[in-house]
C-alpha cells in the first residue's frame, strides 16, 4: 500500500512544516498584445529637420506576432501625403527565434560597437526585449576602418546581418501584409513655404484640431497634435487625396503636414519629442 502513494504526496510529506505555509510564487504576467518585442530603427544623420521628427522605425515586432514595417513608396513627386505602413503576422515560434538570434547578434545593453570615422551618418538602434543597442554608422562604416578594433568590427558584422534578417521578416512565411490601421495619428505641422522647385499642389482645408499643436521641434516650429476617433477618420479621409507638399489651411495660416501613424506601443506626441526616441 505504501508503494502506491503518489510521489507528489511523498514530496509534500517530506517538506518542512514551515514551507507549507509559504504562498506560491506569483505567476509571470501574460504579455500584452501591444508589448514591443523587437525593433530596428534609425535616427539622426544629415537629413532635413522635417525628417528628424516622426521618423518611422523600419520594423517593429509585437508580442501577439504583428510585424509593422514601412511598405514601398511610389517613385513619384510629389508623393502621397500618407505613409505606406504595412502589418503582417508571424508565429510565436518565429518570435522566439528572432529573439534568440538578436541575443546571439550581440543586442545587449552596453555592448561595444565602437565609433567609426564617419561623419553625419544615422544611428541604428536595435531593441530586443529589455535590451537595446545604438550603433553609429552601422551601414556606412568600412570593414577596415582604423577607428574600430577587430572585436568591434566583428560585432558590427553580426548586428548588420541581424538587421538585414529583420527587414526580411515580411517574407518569412508570415501572413499576407495589409495596410496598418492605427488607433491614433500624430499630425506634424510646420509653416508652409512655397516649394523651391516650382511644383504646386492645391490647398486643402484642415479638418482636424487646431494647428500647430505642441512644438516637438521649436527651432523649426514643428508642432504636433494627436488625432483619434472621429477626428482621425476625417483627417485620414482628407489626406487620401493630398500630397506631401499640399498646403493645409487652418484659420489664416498655411501648414505643411507630415502624417505619422502611431504604433501600438506609442502614446501621443510625446514619443516624438526627441525625434523618434533619438
Amino acid at each position: 500500500m505504501a508503494a502506491a502513494v503518489p510521489l507528489v504526496l511523498l514530496a509534500a510529506c517530506a517538506r518542512p512544516a514551515g514551507d507549507a505555509a509559504q504562498p506560491a510564487a506569483p505567476a509571470k504576467p501574460a504579455a500584452d498584445a501591444d508589448d514591443l518585442v523587437v525593433r530596428s530603427e534609425s535616427y539622426g544623420g544629415f537629413v532635413p529637420a522635417s525628417l528628424t521628427v516622426g521618423r518611422l522605425p523600419e520594423i517593429s515586432v509585437y508580442a501577439d506576432g504583428r510585424v509593422i514595417s514601412q511598405g514601398p513608396v511610389p517613385a513619384i513627386y510629389p508623393g502621397p501625403a500618407l505613409p505606406n505602413v504595412q502589418v503582417t503576422t508571424i508565429s510565436q515560434a518565429k518570435i522566439q527565434e528572432i529573439v534568440k538570434q538578436g541575443e546571439a547578434a550581440g543586442v545587449r545593453s552596453g555592448a561595444d560597437f565602437g565609433r567609426p570615422n564617419v561623419a553625419d551618418a544615422p544611428t541604428t538602434r536595435v531593441t530586443v526585449g529589455d535590451q537595446s543597442v545604438a550603433v553609429e554608422a552601422l551601414q556606412q562604416s568600412q570593414p577596415d576602418d582604423p577607428m574600430l578594433t577587430p572585436a568591434q568590427r566583428d560585432a558590427r558584422t553580426k548586428l548588420t546581418a541581424y538587421v538585414k534578417s529583420l527587414s526580411e521578416l515580411t517574407l518569412a512565411g508570415g501572413s499576407a501584409s495589409a495596410p496598418y490601421a492605427p488607433d491614433a495619428v500624430a499630425v506634424l505641422a510646420r509653416p508652409w513655404q512655397k516649394p523651391g522647385d516650382g511644383m504646386q499642389s492645391p490647398a486643402k482645408a484642415w479638418p482636424g484640431p487646431a494647428l500647430p499643436g505642441t512644438y516637438v521641434n521649436p527651432s523649426f516650429k514643428i508642432g504636433c497634435v494627436t488625432v483619434t476617433g472621429a477626428d482621425k477618420d476625417k483627417v485620414l479621409a482628407a489626406a487620401e487625396s493630398a500630397t506631401s507638399i499640399t498646403p493645409w489651411t487652418s484659420g489664416k495660416d498655411k501648414y505643411l503636414i507630415t502624417f505619422r501613424p502611431l504604433l501600438p506601443d506609442e502614446k501621443g506626441c510625446g514619443v516624438l519629442m526627441k525625434g523618434n526616441r533619438g
